[in-house]
């Protein structure tokens, strides 16, 4: 499915409101899981956990911490960030809420200070942010909402068994977030050329099976592996890296685009492998990839905010850059859209603990 303001390849000017980006932050835990940690955890070596996933550290919540305290911290910066006036809508991305009921979003928007913002979580996965991202730019098209802090986070230490070598090596803790104003379609920083898509039949390659209604219809006590995260690994790696790459042709299509016209891309941080095999089919060059899970691991809903604040505190994100979105996750989902990077102050990196 292609949502967009244009037909794919027009030199029609768009038209109307559009979601424009003004505001960017991240936040991970302080607490530090290296490689060399599970190494003597999982009996593996460092390079046998870096040769699969290009993951060196991962981040983990304390004890006691939960998902809306990282998107708290990762909201407050974006907004400060941003500044100007308040949102007046909260969108959280995650696959980790606080709660089955209620939702994390209207918690993390008290906590912010906007009590009265319209507050809602957006649920689906690892793209929730291009889902949140197309769902902001439709409020502010239709004149529903002005200004609407989205927020991905997730907490995956939470629901990850912690003897599970397949996903304990990958998966960590994290939130990024983004600002967006009402704008004008023409302008640096404006959100558009979406594509989204869906495979319900698949929705056992990613999945925590027990805590819905579902598991709690079938009047018997959830298993511990239906309790915890669990990913089919090489099927997932098949579907995230042809889903990705056909939903940014789509996308970059839709904006008139060529794969050579793309400064950044920015893909969902699954691993390593995954991101330089969608580079590879869209024939960008991986010195044009953003890749930031090195350090942080595979962050679920936060990584592609995580992704683009890192980049832009890096440098390696200016303003006037063609940025293309990229993600895959549970459900099946995936999305993709464009943008062009508007002139903001440079964030602060999100491993950086002092406020700006």
């Amino acid at each position: 499915m292609s949502i967009s303001g244009r037909s794919p390849g027009s030199s029609e000017k768009p038209s109307g409101r559009a979601a424009v980006v003004c505001g960017l932050g991240g936040w991970v835990p302080q607490r530090v899981i290296t490689n060399e940690e599970l190494s003597q955890r999982f009996d593996v070596t460092d390079e046998w956990i870096t040769t699969r996933t290009g993951i060196r550290a991962r981040r983990a919540v304390d004890p006691g911490q939960a998902t809306s305290d990282l998107a708290v911290e990762a909201g407050r910066r974006a907004l400060h960030s941003a500044g100007g006036e308040a949102p007046d809508t909260v969108i959280v991305a995650t696959a980790t809420p606080d709660r089955p009921c209620p939702g994390t979003a209207p918690l993390v928007a008290s906590r912010l200070g906007l009590q009265e913002a319209a507050a809602f979580d957006v649920s689906a996965v690892c793209s929730g942010v291009v889902y949140g991202l197309a769902v902001a730019s439709g409020l502010i098209a239709a004149g529903v909402s002005r200004r609407v802090l989205l927020i991905g986070a997730d907490v995956y230490s939470t629901v990850v068994d912690q003897s599970d070598r397949t996903n304990a090596v990958i998966l960590g803790d994290g939130a990024g977030a983004l600002v967006l104003r009402a704008g004008d379609p023409d302008e640096l920083g404006a959100v558009g050329h979406f594509e989204l898509g869906s495979d319900g039949t698949g929705e056992e390659l990613i999945i925590i099976a027990a805590g819905g209604s579902r598991q709690r219809a079938s009047d018997r006590p959830p298993t511990r592996a239906e309790q915890h995260f669990s990913m089919r690994g090489k099927e997932v790696f098949r579907h995230a890296a042809t889903r990705m790459a056909n939903s940014s042709r789509a996308a970059l299509s839709a904006a008139g685009w060529k794969p050579d016209d793309v400064d950044l891309l920015v893909p969902h941080q699954a691993n390593l492998r995954i991101l330089r095999t969608v580079a590879d089919d869209l024939g960008i060059d991986p010195d044009r990839c953003a890749q930031n899970l090195v350090e942080v691991g595979n962050t679920g809903a936060a990584t592609i905010p995580l992704a683009l604040n890192d980049a832009a505190a890096s440098g390696a994100l200016r303003p006037g850059h063609r940025v293309l979105l990229t993600a895959f996750g549970g459900g099946l989902t995936w999305g993709s859209c464009v943008l062009r990077w508007p002139d903001i102050d440079p964030p602060l990196a999100a491993t950086v603990r002092s406020e700006p």
